[in-house]
C-alpha cells in the first residue's frame, strides 16, 4: 500500500469528522468485518471515512490488504504521543476509505501509559487534530477530510477500549445472533455509562446490528426478537447475515462489496450504511 494521494476534500476544512466505536468485548461476533464493510459501504455513497484499527491482531489492516511492512506508523505510536493519527494513515483499493493500521505492540499499551494523566484521552486528542489545519503548507494527507471515523476496537474492555469510547461520538454494537447475546450487552452498557459518567457526557449508543442471522436456525430468530424487545429502536432494521463471501472476502485482503458487490452480505452492509445515514440526519434535524 502506499502513502495518501487523494485529492477529496471537505466543504469545510475544520470539521470535526463524526466518530463511531465499533465495540463488543466478546470476540467473533463481526465486529472487525463490520468496521471494513461499513466503512467501504460509507464511502461507496459518498463519504470520506477513516478506520482506525485498535485491535492488537490487526485484522481490520490485513482484511483491507495493508500489508504488515507497510505499517511502519501505527496506532501504538498515536497512542504512545510518538506520531498523529495523520502519520499512521494509508489508502486502501477503496477510493475514499483510509485507515490507520495497527501492529502487535498495540497489546503491551496499557501498561506502557498506565501512570499518564491523559491516558484515557490519547485517542481523543489525537482524533480531534485529524481535520484541523497546522499550517499554511500541508502534505497531500493533510487535505483529506474525513466525515466519518470507524474506529475497530479489541475484543475486551480494557484501556484501549476506554480510549475508544472517550474517543466517539456514539457506539456501534455487532451483535451476534447466539444463545448469549444480551448477556455481553448488558456489560458493554454498563460500560457505556461509566464511561459517560467519567469520560465523555456525549456518548451515546448510535444502534445496535445483528450480525451473522441464519434464517434456518429458529435461535437465531428467537435472538433478534429478545434483542428487539430488550433494546427496542436501538436495533438497526439491517440485520447481517451468514454468508460465504462475506467470510472468504479478508483472505483476499479485500471488503466483500470490492470481492462479490451482488451477494447478500454486501447489500446488507449497503443497507447499513444507508440506515447510518438516516439516523445521522434525524440526529442533526433534533
Amino acid at each position: 500500500m502506499t502513502e495518501l494521494s487523494s485529492s477529496e476534500l471537505s466543504s469545510s476544512p475544520g470539521s470535526t469528522p463524526r466518530v463511531l466505536a465499533l465495540a463488543n468485548q466478546k470476540g467473533g461476533v463481526g465486529k472487525t468485518t463490520t468496521a471494513i464493510n461499513l466503512g467501504t459501504a460509507l464511502a461507496a455513497i459518498g463519504e470520506t471515512v477513516l478506520i482506525v484499527d485498535l485491535d492488537p491482531q490487526g485484522n481490520a489492516s490485513t482484511g483491507l490488504g495493508i500489508d504488515r511492512r507497510s505499517r511502519r506508523v501505527s496506532t501504538y505510536d498515536v497512542l504512545t504521543g510518538e506520531a498523529r493519527l495523520r502519520d499512521a494513515v494509508l489508502e486502501t483499493a477503496v477510493p475514499r476509505l483510509h485507515i490507520a493500521a495497527s501492529t502487535m505492540d498495540l497489546s503491551g499499551l496499557e501498561l506502557e501509559i498506565a501512570t499518564a494523566r491523559d491516558r484515557p484521552f490519547r485517542l481523543r486528542n489525537a482524533v480531534r487534530a485529524l481535520n484541523q489545519s497546522e499550517s499554511s503548507i500541508q502534505a497531500r494527507n493533510d487535505q483529506v477530510r474525513y466525515s466519518y471515523v470507524l474506529i475497530d476496537c479489541p475484543p475486551s474492555l480494557n484501556l484501549i477500549t476506554i480510549n475508544a469510547m472517550a474517543a466517539a461520538n456514539a457506539i456501534l454494537v455487532p451483535l451476534q445472533c447466539e444463545f448469549f447475546a444480551l448477556e455481553g450487552l448488558s456489560q458493554l452498557l454498563k460500560t457505556v455509562d461509566q464511561v459517560r459518567t467519567t469520560l465523555n457526557p456525549d456518548l451515546s449508543i448510535h444502534g445496535i446490528v445483528l450480525t451473522m442471522f441464519d434464517a434456518r436456525n429458529n435461535l437465531s430468530t428467537q435472538v433478534v426478537a429478545d434483542v428487539r424487545q430488550f433494546m427496542g429502536d436501538k436495533v438497526y432494521d439491517t440485520i447481517i447475515p451468514r454468508n460465504v463471501r462475506v467470510s472468504e472476502a479478508p483472505s483476499y485482503g479485500k471488503p466483500v462489496l470490492l470481492y462479490d458487490l451482488k451477494c447478500v452480505g454486501s447489500q446488507a452492509y449497503l443497507r447499513l450504511a444507508s440506515e447510518i445515514i438516516q439516523r445521522e440526519r434525524s440526529l442533526r434535524a433534533a
